[in-house]
């Protein structure tokens, strides 16, 4: 009785495995990666000159409890990048725009802009290979303040983006250009990789150069989620294009 027992459960044992290995594979798990679209050039953008999403170069090293602070790229290649600050006015056009363009920009956004639009500004975000940075919560001029209270606005902005955005971002912009040794303290006390500012700016649809009359090779320019978001945007594209540059990836130069 007992050998019939055991070679009952034998059966059922074998029988089991059978199943278990016929049956259907697994459905594959959903890629971890919330946002994953620097890492291909979006389709309807020009070919990528490069993988995006590849480092290429590092962002300078925290030191002394600081991060550095980058004006714009050296670089010898064609390339230059675009930011673009605040959120303050939610243009419908921006998100068709940019998939068009392939200018992965990086968003410096302010919590106090984009809390009630956080489908505006995701949908950015996952469809165009955009990059989310930190620009405060509020928007204040950080110079000045105390270390607490820096670290509190680039922090919280950090967080909120976390968790509404699903994105934690690592890049940081100190409002008006503005900072001190606090804010650079602040900045990677909360995660922060590196502090950008920027070499050129577009406003009112015309592009202004700190240095010549041209765009040159790695730089940073500025702009904003204002009502000429169009203009400014078109205008950025035209002037690469007749200096000889390739938008590309800023995250890409700040590993």
């Amino acid at each position: 009785m007992v050998k019939r027992s055991t070679g009952v459960a034998a059966l059922f044992a074998l029988a089991a495995f059978v199943v278990s290995c016929s049956g259907p594979a697994p459905a594959p798990a959903p890629p971890s990666q919330v946002n994953p679209a620097p890492r291909a050039q979006h389709p309807t953008g020009p070919p990528a000159p490069y993988a995006f999403g590849t480092a290429q170069q590092k962002a300078p090293a925290i030191a002394d409890g600081k991060v550095g602070v980058v004006r714009r790229i050296t670089t010898t290649k064609p390339y230059v990048f675009i930011t673009v600050d605040d959120g303050a006015v939610k243009d419908p056009s921006a998100q068709g725009l940019i998939q068009q363009s392939g200018g992965h920009p990086v968003l410096f956004l302010n919590e106090k802009y984009v809390k009630g639009h956080e489908a505006y500004f995701k949908s950015i975000l996952d469809s165009t290979g955009a990059v989310l940075g930190d620009h405060t919560v509020d928007h204040p001029n950080l110079k000045g303040k105390p270390v607490a209270f820096q670290q509190k606005e680039i922090c919280d902005d950090a967080t909120d983006f976390q968790r509404d955005l699903g994105v934690r971002p690592v890049l940081f912009r100190p409002p008006f250009g503005n900072y001190d040794q606090n804010t650079l303290h602040a900045a990677a006390l909360c995660g922060m990789r590196v502090a950008v500012l920027w070499s050129a700016a577009v406003n009112d649809g015309h592009v202004q150069f700190q240095v010549g009359t041209k765009l040159r090779p790695g730089d940073i320019v500025l702009m904003h989620f204002r009502k000429t978001f169009k203009e400014d945007y078109e205008a950025f594209l035209a002037e690469a294009k007749k200096d000889g540059l390739t938008p590309v990836p800023l995250a890409d130069f700040l590993a």
